[in-house]
């Protein structure tokens, strides 16, 4: 749905949250989940449709964040599937504006931990299925919509164990193919008109986690080395060769993922515009945010109710904090929690993406205040128009924090809306 205050905004939620791989599967979730979600906001939000001034729910486009492992991506593109697939979207009037193109491939059900990163950006994999999202999304935005990709950042920091040489070469050939990947763009846009950026998504243990890392990628190695890729390939000045890299890479900004580095949204946004560097969406997710106690038997307690989020199918990153700044990582929250008892931290921020709806949950927080900010910040700067809910850890939540799905999202999207309703009092659910 597109949200119109001083900033003309697109909603959706990300549909990597649905099991499927393959594009059957993919197109059969849509059509389960989007009608219905759809029709169900509408129908059980009058007070709050009425307070963001929505005409007629059901006849205004809806926005779908598509998300497409590679083989979806190839099947889709073969045959009638995707003109099938543009059919089916403005018979029931949905638009695809933004895709998912951090995991490549398998995302449920199985084991995934560090190979979301696989393949990462230093390989020919990445890119050439890269290209195919590019367009696959330049067919299906509607017109004067632009269109944003995420994707991971780069690599994964571990892999390189501290070997600086051997993170320095994969950045450097991660580069190259997202200048390869950003020429085609430019040749899209001239052909079509059609804008679409990559939005390169830091993430704890990301070889790209935080603000500072992002600004020095980008003035180190994006624009210098992807502008000569540009000036030999197509024949343009280094100036023109940056301004293009500007517009077609940018920041995928996940609010999960810059609270558990405890970075202050406003500051990061500051950081990134003096460097000329834009955020081409917002993921809207929450991260566990735990308190550490003095008393040894609530930290045993809270250990005892941190085990469920131990799972075993996502990376679950944990910052700690000292009282005095001081952050301490660890890879995953398995191997935090034995040292729950002795830390001298005052906090820990767990990467798991819980219910963006949900403060507090028994003796844990949410960092669902750093959302608030963001959208905040949005109302006075147009620093993104694409916003995409992103809690895709449903079927791994402890059974206390599941709800029916279709359920969850409906409570997902009510309390975007109604913090942005609270934040403005000129916003519109509208059409595209």
């Amino acid at each position: 749905m597109k949200i119109s205050t001083n900033n003309n905004c697109h909603l959706t939620y990300c549909t990597n949250i649905h099991p499927g791989e393959e594009w059957n599967k993919v197109f059969n979730n849509l059509k389960q989940y989007i009608p219905s979600l759809k029709a169900q906001l509408v129908s059980s939000n009058p007070r709050l449709l009425e307070a963001v001034r929505n005409v007629d729910g059901l006849q205004n486009p809806f926005g779908i964040g598509l998300r497409l492992a590679d083989v979806a991506a190839k099947e889709l593109l073969q045959g009638n599937n995707l003109t099938e697939f543009q059919s089916w979207l403005s018979d029931r009037n949905l638009y695809v504006f933004t895709l998912n193109g951090f995991p490549f491939g398998g995302f449920h059900w199985q084991v995934v931990k560090d190979q979301v990163y696989a393949p990462d950006w230093s390989k020919q994999e990445r890119l050439d299925y890269t290209i195919r999202l590019v367009h696959i999304l330049a067919q299906l935005l509607p017109p004067g919509v632009e269109g944003s990709i995420s994707t991971l950042p780069l690599s994964y920091k571990p892999w390189f164990k501290d070997n600086q040489l051997f993170q320095t070469s994969v950045t450097s050939s991660a580069t190259l193919l997202i200048a390869e990947l950003v020429a085609e763009m430019v040749k899209i846009k001239q052909e079509t008109g059609k804008n679409i950026h990559l939005d390169l998504e830091p993430e704890p243990d990301g070889l790209l986690e935080n603000a500072a890392e992002v600004v020095d990628y980008f003035q180190t190695y994006l624009l210098p080395i992807g502008g000569d890729y540009l000036v030999k390939h197509l024949g343009i000045s280094f100036e023109a060769a940056k301004l293009h890299l500007l517009n077609h890479v940018r920041v995928c900004y996940d609010t999960c993922h810059f609270a558990v580095e405890y970075e202050d949204p406003k500051t990061v946004f500051e950081k990134f515009q003096s460097a000329g560097i834009q955020v081409g969406k917002i993921q809207i997710s929450a991260a566990l945010q735990v308190t550490i106690p003095t008393d040894i038997e609530q930290r045993r307690l809270i250990k005892e109710k941190l085990l469920p989020f131990a799972e075993s199918t996502y990376l679950h990153q944990v910052i700690a904090r000292e009282s005095h700044g001081k952050l301490h990582r660890y890879r995953d929250l398995e191997q935090a929690l034995p040292d729950l008892e002795s830390t001298t931290a005052s906090e820990w921020r767990i990467h798991f993406h819980v219910p963006i709806f949900i403060k507090n949950y028994q003796l844990f927080q949410s960092t669902q205040d750093d959302i608030t900010t963001v959208l905040e910040l949005l109302q006075d700067d147009r620093a993104c128009d694409h916003l995409e809910i992103e809690t895709y850890t449903w079927e791994v939540l402890p059974k206390e924090m599941k709800l029916d799905l279709l359920l969850s999202l409906q409570r997902e999207y009510e309390w975007v809306l109604s913090k942005m309703a609270a934040n403005s009092s000129n916003i519109l659910v509208g059409s595209c």
